[in-house]
């Protein structure tokens, strides 16, 4: 009685029209922004209660996955995850050094930077891509010979990488740091060697635990999410 009291006192309500105001609050979050981070290292995004979980392995040098975010992210992200329905939790999967490179920048300002970082790798594939491609023939050899964080800072340097991480408000400083982070490369390398054999190539993608074979572009991807509850 003295509980009751004290909340009509305050002019705090238990009615139904509470349980319809969150219900309407969470409806209005923007759920592209919620990043977390699973034990494995793997980034997030969106409703960690979603319906609809989607997996997708992902590499940097992929072309393929280059065009599937292009054609995806306006509805997968602007809505599907936006709206709370859907989460995308992105896992690294390593094709060569390059792609090692490229998922030490993207990692490196964390969470808050991870989206927006990949996002540009992608969007500037072709441009750092070729130059990575280029340097590495070039100096290949060479490069190979030196520790592995020298051989990521020369790698992230010659194509291109050091300066997109910087344009996103990374620190020279922070940039050596991670690309020598040893506990980090680990990380990104377990992700790779612990993937599932049946994975038949990049993007490769899971909906709810189970593989969408076959699947590597949105437009067959799509139908899937909806059919799983994706809105």
């Amino acid at each position: 009685m003295r509980l009751f009291l004290s909340l009509a006192a305050l002019g705090l309500s238990l009615s139904p029209a509470s349980g319809a105001d969150a219900a309407q609050a969470r409806a209005k979050v923007d759920w592209t922004t919620h990043i977390t981070q699973t034990p494995a290292g793997a980034y997030v995004i969106g409703n960690p209660d979603a319906r609809v979980k989607l997996v997708e392995y992902v590499s940097y040098t992929c072309p393929h996955c280059a065009a599937f975010y292009a054609s995806a992210m306006p509805v997968l992200k602007g809505q599907f995850v936006r709206s709370g329905s859907t989460s995308i939790e992105i896992r690294h999967y390593l094709l060569n050094r390059v792609d090692l490179a490229a998922s030490l920048i993207a990692r490196c300002g964390g969470a808050g930077k991870f989206v927006g970082l990949t996002e540009t790798l992608f969007a500037q594939q072709k441009s750092w891509g070729q130059r990575a491609m280029e340097f590495d023939q070039a100096n290949g050899q060479r490069i190979g010979t030196y520790p592995l964080a020298a051989q990521m800072r020369a790698i992230a340097d010659g194509a291109g990488l050091t300066a997109i991480g910087k344009a996103a408000g990374l620190g020279d400083a922070q940039i050596t740091a991670c690309l020598s982070d040893r506990a980090a490369t680990d990380r990104i390398v377990a992700m790779t060697s612990s993937a599932p054999e049946s994975i038949e190539g990049t993007p490769g993608f899971f909906i709810n635990g189970k593989q969408a074979m076959g699947v590597f572009t949105w437009d067959r991807l799509m139908p899937l999410l909806r059919a799983a509850g994706s809105r």
